[in-house]
């Protein structure tokens, strides 16, 4: 078992919900209640293990003090240089917020973008404008940040890959060292499942626009390591690349989702019971092989059937060994000695391609 650990502290307080948002934060916010940061501080006091890791996602956790982070981070008392990363929108930050959360420890900034069209936005329901975009990612630069990441979403009503094209050039001229762009995804629950937007690309144009963003990205400087997520060189997300690998960490807060040892648990849906410590986290099952093949068949380094069988005892099928033959002659899939890695079309059908492993 792998000595890496990372610590997720959920932030459950936004402006407002995003239409196609369905994690569990509350709107309306223009701050963070201290009772809540305390609730953080009492389940911190309880863990032991130093992370390498410590992530401050939500909501919007740009919406903390630089005092409260800093509190945070001394509670969690991470490695030396771990790797910490605070998300924020670019319309809830200013240099002094930044300069703060710089002061206080955080490493790594990551701002939810999305797109540098300004009607987009607004139809997305974001509160920020592209020119509000390009000053945040200035500001993250001049606080200090070497470490800054953006997220772009694809595949959005009368997305084009113009579109992909103007954002792809917000993020690198904002300086940003890690971008992670996904297709947007209708969950139920969310604005947009109850009234879809018209002009949302069918599933072919979909994939037609993430391999254009692949190959752009590349182009840019930006090498993809997993289906989403794309970075200059030395720059990969490390706290993720811990749930990708299946390695220990420990969600805290309404929502937040643990695994340790093998064991994943949750904590269910309820910031109040949370804050009047009455809220107990639930287990939820172990980590298994297929989470193990789900995990790594996300990333571009892939899997290991050596690994794979000495971990979980599971070794393919011949005939899920055929069908991995087909993969590769049919450019979805490479296989480089014992290692199985999906090619960028492969991810596109990646839950086709896990339905005849599983």
């Amino acid at each position: 078992m792998s000595d890496r650990f990372g610590i997720y502290l959920h932030v459950p307080y936004c402006r407002s919900k995003c239409r196609y948002c369905d994690f569990y934060a509350a709107p309306g916010q223009r701050g963070v209640p201290e009772e809540y940061v305390a609730a953080l501080l009492r389940e911190l006091a309880k863990n032991s293990r130093r992370p390498d890791t410590l992530y401050f996602g939500g909501g919007t956790p740009g919406l903390l003090s630089p005092a409260q982070v800093a509190a945070l981070i001394g509670a969690a008392d991470p490695l030396p240089g771990a790797e910490i990363t605070l998300e924020a929108n670019p319309d809830t930050v200013t240099p002094e917020p930044l300069t703060g959360f710089a002061a206080a420890g955080v490493t790594r900034i990551s701002f939810g973008v999305q797109s540098a069209l300004d009607d987009q936005l607004r139809r997305l329901g974001r509160t920020h404008t592209a020119a509000q975009a390009a000053r945040a990612l200035e500001w993250a630069g001049a606080a200090g940040f070497q470490s800054v990441c953006g997220d772009i979403m694809l595949a959005l009503p009368q997305y084009t890959n113009a579109e992909f094209d103007a954002t792809l050039a917000l993020l690198a001229g904002g300086g940003c060292t890690h971008i992670s762009a996904y297709l947007l995804k209708i969950e139920p629950g969310t604005a947009f499942f109850r009234n879809p937007p018209p002009g949302l690309p069918d599933a072919d144009a979909a994939a037609d626009f993430y391999l254009y963003a692949v190959d752009r990205l590349e182009a840019a400087g930006y090498h993809q390591y997993e289906i989403s997520n794309f970075c200059k060189p030395g720059y990969e997300g490390r706290h993720n690349l811990l749930y990708w690998n299946c390695q220990d960490y420990l969600g805290i807060g309404p929502a937040a989702h643990s695994c340790l040892e093998g064991v994943r648990r949750f904590w269910p849906n309820d910031t109040p019971a949370f804050i009047a410590g009455t809220l107990r986290e639930e287990e939820e099952g172990v980590c298994n092989g297929e989470d193990f093949l789900m995990m790594q068949l996300r990333l571009c380094s892939g899997l290991d059937l050596e690994e794979y069988a000495a971990r979980y005892g599971v070794r393919f099928t011949p005939r899920q060994q055929a069908f991995l033959d087909q993969c590769v002659a049919h450019g979805y899939a490479r296989r480089q000695g014992s290692r199985l890695q999906l090619t960028p079309a492969g991810m596109v059908v990646q839950n086709a391609i896990l339905t005849e492993l599983i």
